[in-house]
């Protein structure tokens, strides 16, 4: 069972209760709007996981509703209209709508649509947390492949396992002993003086001014950080 919120917007009544009823038997949590104003005021205070949008509405029609959303945060929306004309579907579309239904409908062909784009959201966000990005620096954890202003940049296998903890932790200060556990593991035996080794050589390829390191910074009498304030 889903637990998503779903929020639906239309000036029809009867139709958003009876959409709201089918969507809560098949799990989800719903919100109901039924103007643009309200529409807009229920998304930015509930940020819902998918909206579905009527065209037609009072106050504000679904095209400025769906253009002011997209301009503050990205969420699926499924746009609604009585009418067929391919021109408002090309322009709901062209604004940042995920899919377009017209009216009539079954409720369960947009159910159906509902859960199909959900899971590409979810996809898209686990493929999102496989890319690091810190500044203009671009780490791939499956390709293990590192990037600088669109540059790639050749690390070893520990240089990128090191670079990569630090980004996913970005802000976050480790001491030495800290780091060979993390990237070495706790088996390791040797020079602690290796993280400062691989440190030096990992600012040496992606530092503008290796001596004055402005990404990767040491904190004198702790460790490493690597900034997230780029």
């Amino acid at each position: 069972m889903s637990n998503e919120l779903v929020l639906v917007v239309d000036d029809e009544r009867t139709l958003v209760k009876a959409l709201s009823f089918n969507l809560e038997k098949e799990g989800f949590r719903v919100e109901q709007a039924y103007n643009g104003e309200e529409a807009l005021q229920k998304v930015f205070d509930l940020k819902p996981d998918l909206v579905v949008l009527d065209l037609m509405l009072p106050e504000l029609d679904g095209f400025e509703v769906c253009r002011r959303i997209r301009k503050k945060i990205d969420i699926p929306i499924i746009m609604l209209t009585a009418r067929s004309e391919d021109i408002d579907k090309v322009l709901g579309l062209e604004l940042g709508a995920d899919d377009y239904l017209t009216k009539p409908f079954n409720s369960r062909e947009l159910v159906a649509r509902i859960k199909a784009i959900l899971r590409r959201s979810v996809f898209r966000e686990e493929e999102a947390k496989k890319q690091l990005q810190i500044g203009t620096l671009q780490i791939d954890l499956l390709q293990h492949r590192v990037r600088l202003d669109g540059n790639e940049i050749n690390l070893t296998s520990k240089e990128f396992a090191l670079l990569s903890f630090l980004a996913a932790n970005a802000g976050n200060v480790y001491s030495r002993e800290q780091l060979l556990e993390q990237v070495w593991g706790y088996d390791y035996y040797g020079d602690i003086r290796t993280v400062d080794v691989h440190i030096r050589h990992i600012r040496e390829k992606i530092e503008t001014d290796p001596g004055n390191p402005g990404l990767i910074i040491t904190i004198w009498g702790t460790g490493y950080k690597i900034r997230e304030d780029l």
